[in-house]
């Protein structure tokens, strides 16, 4: 065999792939050009990376893979998510700091945290709830391709208001269906046992590869998968970092970090400590707040 010879597995995968655009384009598109977004049917064209990782999430299965593809794009489409910016969501969700990107777990991934006691039903805004989420998606995406992410799950103070069955479901798909080969683990935090009825249910939701990706941990056991350096004072870390926005809090943004938090200049020290005061005053009253203003509840 030549040096550069491709193994057996790579041409299967070649080919694989080669079937998959094939029948994508004969079977998926033949109806309606319109049917997806004609940026995602260009990527999926065009990207190897793309179609092996939908591959790869559907175990080689060439008609499960197509049918996934099928479900991720016409999802993409309905929601808009090329189009999505920080411009198309309310200033309100980033201000709540309920969902956000910053650190990373002991095998380098980043983290992706939900703030769940952040978290309160409210229908009216569902729909901007979820492009929040693919929001963030989708900017890691752009800036990390091909990089897993770990979910944290942060249910400290949290009870059954915040539980939201059909949001988590949405989570959950958003790494199971739509974002394939994106989850490194999905870490439960600080789960209040009244919580177990419902976390049986979310589990059922979960494909094989999703449980073995699921774990339960309290504040000792977290820093199994998290260093104390990524961690917050409430789950027994030493990481200061304060939630503000803007800019947006996905650490290449944010000002860099020493032993103290967030390093400041001398002329914006004192703006800095009343913005984090006032900050910490928010995420205090977020849930009274809510009472009053439902329409500014977070969905969980």
């Amino acid at each position: 065999m030549a040096e550069h010879e491709p193994q057996q597995g790579e041409q299967d995968l070649e080919k694989k792939i080669v079937e998959i655009r094939q029948r994508f384009k004969n079977e998926l598109l033949k109806d309606s050009t319109d049917k997806y977004d004609s940026r995602d049917v260009e990527r999926i064209e065009q990207e190897d990376a793309l179609v092996e990782a939908y591959l790869t999430w559907r175990l080689y299965v060439v008609d499960d893979t197509l049918k996934m593809i099928d479900e991720s794009l016409l999802w993409r489409k309905e929601f808009g998510i090329n189009d999505v910016s920080e411009g198309t969501i309310p200033r309100w969700m980033f201000e709540s700091g309920a969902v956000f990107l910053h650190g990373y777990d002991r095998e380098g991934n980043k983290l992706f945290w939900f703030k769940v006691k952040l978290h309160i039903k409210d229908a009216k805004t569902v729909v901007d709830k979820k492009k929040y989420v693919a929001f963030w998606l989708e900017r890691y995406a752009k800036k990390e391709p091909g990089m897993p992410l770990t979910v944290v799950f942060d249910m400290t103070e949290s009870g059954l208001s915040n539980i939201d069955m059909d949001f988590v479901k949405y989570v959950i798909n958003c790494f199971k269906v739509y974002y394939p080969k994106f989850l490194s683990k999905m870490i439960i935090v600080e789960m209040p046992w009244i919580m177990n009825a419902a976390w049986k249910i979310i589990k059922s939701w979960l494909g094989p590869e999703a449980i073995a990706k699921l774990k339960f941990a309290t504040k000792a056991e977290i820093h199994t998968y998290i260093g104390a350096e990524h961690l917050p004072p409430h789950l027994g870390g030493s990481d200061n970092f304060k939630y503000t926005y803007p800019p947006l809090p996905d650490d290449d943004f944010q000002t860099p970090l020493c032993e103290n938090g967030p390093m400041a200049g001398e002329d914006d020290a004192e703006s800095k400590e009343g913005e984090m005061e006032s900050r910490d005053a928010l995420e205090s009253s977020f849930n009274s707040e809510i009472v009053a203003k439902p329409k500014k509840g977070w969905l969980w």
